[in-house]
């Protein structure tokens, strides 16, 4: 292989394994949502996040990391945010289709995004975030047939990624993938009660638990894996650029998946929160290294 296609290849491979990534983590936002009739989204989640939890202990072993008191306390808030966002997250999907209840929830980072730059431009990309919201909020016509309760759930999971994304950045400045994983334990112990008291004994049906751990293998394990191999390759902005496609990624996931149908309008309000998204990753000033997502 001559120089040219050497350099093709190392572009496009990153490129690649972050579009399995985002692929990977809704179509086991799919494969979760077949699970609500049997423990419902509380137990769905409490299933995906224990199962996780053991396969990212496992494989990143977070008790060689060094905690301070200051450490540990942004470790539990992300760990806890993480949980609240997978847990709303999950509540939301029982009435919203998936590309929406994405959408909505990528205000969170948005918001993050937009707030670290307060450039004139960023007034568009506010603009179009808040068109895509209209949209796509229960209020008109255009939003009719979106449940309110359910859009407050994704809208409440963009809080927690938001929240995820702060702490994140600030536990994992020591630690790195250990965060990660330590994150991921919290979310597990700050949901199981949630989950347990809904579902009870339901969560150890045996036919259930091999699904759970596709999921957790599907939404977590393996995203987060190749995500952190495509982190090492490619500027945080691109990563960041690509990553604001995911609402795109959930509809069709939703569309293929779960016959989830939407209207052109709906399909105009994603575009547009990805626009925002994008504008304002490409806006900002400082190449900051982007959290992976965790739906």
């Amino acid at each position: 292989m001559n120089t040219p296609q050497r350099s093709l290849a190392a572009t496009l491979f990153p490129i690649v394994l972050l579009l399995i990534a985002m692929a990977s983590i809704q179509s086991g936002a799919s494969l979760a949502k077949s699970m609500f009739p049997v423990v419902g989204a509380q137990g769905t989640t409490t299933l995906r996040l224990v199962f996780a939890s053991i396969i990212m202990v496992l494989l990143l072993r977070p008790w060689r990391a060094r905690l301070d008191a200051s450490t540990l306390r942004s470790v539990i808030i992300y760990g806890m945010a993480l949980g609240g966002m997978n847990f709303l997250f999950y509540m939301s999907l029982r009435s919203v289709p998936l590309g929406i209840a994405v959408a909505l929830e990528f205000t969170g980072p948005l918001t993050v995004a937009l707030l670290a730059s307060r450039r004139a431009l960023d007034f568009v990309w506010i603009t179009l975030a808040v068109i895509g919201l209209l949209l796509l909020i229960p209020v008109g016509q255009t939003g009719a047939n979106i449940d309110p309760l359910g859009a407050g759930y994704a809208l409440g999971a963009g809080v927690c990624w938001a929240l995820y994304i702060l702490y994140g950045q600030r536990a994992g400045a020591e630690n790195g993938i250990q965060t990660a994983a330590l994150g991921v334990v919290i979310a597990a112990l700050f949901v199981a009660p949630i989950g347990i008291v809904h579902a009870g004994s339901t969560l150890l049906t045996p036919s259930l638990l091999p699904v759970a751990l596709g999921v957790a293998i599907l939404s977590t394990a393996l995203p987060y894996s190749l995500e952190m191999v495509a982190l090492t390759r490619m500027p945080a902005r691109t990563f960041g650029t690509l990553m604001s496609i995911e609402p795109a990624f959930g509809a069709l996931s939703g569309l293929l998946f779960l016959g989830e149908q939407l209207t052109l309008w709906q399909w105009l309000a994603i575009l547009a929160i990805i626009s925002a998204s994008v504008g304002a990753t490409l806006s900002m000033k400082r190449e900051g290294t982007p959290p992976v997502a965790a739906d």
